[in-house]
């Protein structure tokens, strides 16, 4: 009797989350006593999952207790550029100017030398120059200064709950709990509104798939120690698809003759259509180069690579290839991808 009385309290708690999750399309109009009775029904499906998924019972009601509906993340999630149909965007030029500043550059180079020892094993290993795993720690936490402070369980059942991109941050937080599982303290388990945390920014999926124990001590610390940082971010890059001995790219000379629309790519992307949509069709830098376009960077003649002018026709342009679009796994937006190349190249270059 007693185990019937909990499955049809469990059944009423499901029922009751059912009932009040918002649509895909985000939530409704509804008071916060009202977001917050169907968040604590949500959080029972998604502890329901976890067991399915074969969390321990002890790290789900661990997790759990005492989580709240947090209405910030909800409008930190609606004010990203990727939220609004805009078909503009600002101007790259300011944007670069801010990821790729001094600081930046001057920390990027003092990691580069303090690290010596150990980058030749991890460039070996995963076949990423140093210079992009360094920009890509720069780029998202200022070599760890700014690495978020949000409780991640709170963040993730959130946005699971408004349904806007629900099987994703549902997912990620069932990782998250698996995570916890393992034994990563809770005090660990801090991070972006969005739910990345660490070094480099990972999603729980991306560290229980790609964190790697990069100094061979037992830990995929990517919280505190380079090595297992910089280990796990060319582990995600080799993943992803990179190329060993391939520049992302090199900055372009565009003659004002060249025909654009010869040129334009017919790419329907799946996903970040208007990522690969500012991108041309692929040639050869020899093709490129019989059109005009001059490569001001070392690059093969007989490499696939695709223009992009950010800022419009006479202005800034770089030739991209396939290691450009890997950075694009790791955040799909053209500036970013673009300012992680950039931030790489100045590291790379003797002040």
């Amino acid at each position: 009797m007693r185990l019937f009385k909990r499955f049809r309290a469990v059944g009423a708690a499901l029922a009751m989350a059912a009932a009040l999750l918002p649509q895909a399309g985000g939530l409704r109009a509804e008071g916060t006593g009202t977001a917050e009775a169907g968040f604590q029904a949500y959080l029972q499906l998604l502890a329901a999952r976890a067991r399915a998924e074969g969390v321990r019972e002890a790290t789900i009601q661990a997790m759990t207790a005492g989580l709240a509906y947090n209405p910030r993340v909800i409008a930190l999630d609606r004010g990203q550029p990727g939220a609004s149909s805009s078909p503009t965007s600002p101007d790259f030029t300011p944007y670069a100017r801010q990821h790729v500043d001094a600081a930046r550059i001057v920390a990027g180079r003092a990691k580069y030398r303090e690290l010596a020892g150990m980058i030749p094993g991890i460039e070996a290993r995963y076949g990423v120059p140093a210079p992009i795993l360094l920009s890509i720690w720069g780029n998202e936490t200022s070599f760890g200064k700014v690495r978020g402070d949000f409780d991640l369980a709170r963040s993730l059942a959130t946005l699971a709950y408004d349904g806007r991109r629900r099987e994703l941050f549902a997912a990620e937080f069932i990782a998250l709990l698996k995570m916890a599982d393992m034994g990563v303290p809770r005090s660990r388990l801090v991070g972006s509104w969005a739910g990345a945390f660490g070094n480099p920014q990972f999603l729980p999926s991306a560290y229980l798939r790609l964190a790697q124990d990069g100094d061979g001590d037992g830990v995929r610390d990517i919280w505190t120690d380079p090595a297992d940082t910089l280990a796990s971010i060319g582990n995600f890059f080799r993943d992803a698809g990179w190329r060993r001995g391939q520049p992302w790219g090199v900055r372009a000379l565009v003659p004002a003759g060249l025909d654009r629309t010869g040129v334009a790519s017919g790419l329907a992307a799946p996903s970040c259509p208007r990522v690969y949509a500012r991108q041309s069709r692929w040639l050869t830098v020899r093709e490129w180069r019989a059109r005009g376009v001059q490569p001001q960077g070392l690059i093969g003649d007989e490499v696939l690579a695709a223009l992009i002018e950010p800022d419009g026709p006479g202005k800034s342009a770089f030739l991209l290839t396939g290691n450009y679009r890997v950075i694009l796994h790791y955040n799909c937006s053209n500036y970013y991808a673009l300012s992680v190349g950039l931030l790489a190249d100045e590291i790379a270059r003797s002040p």
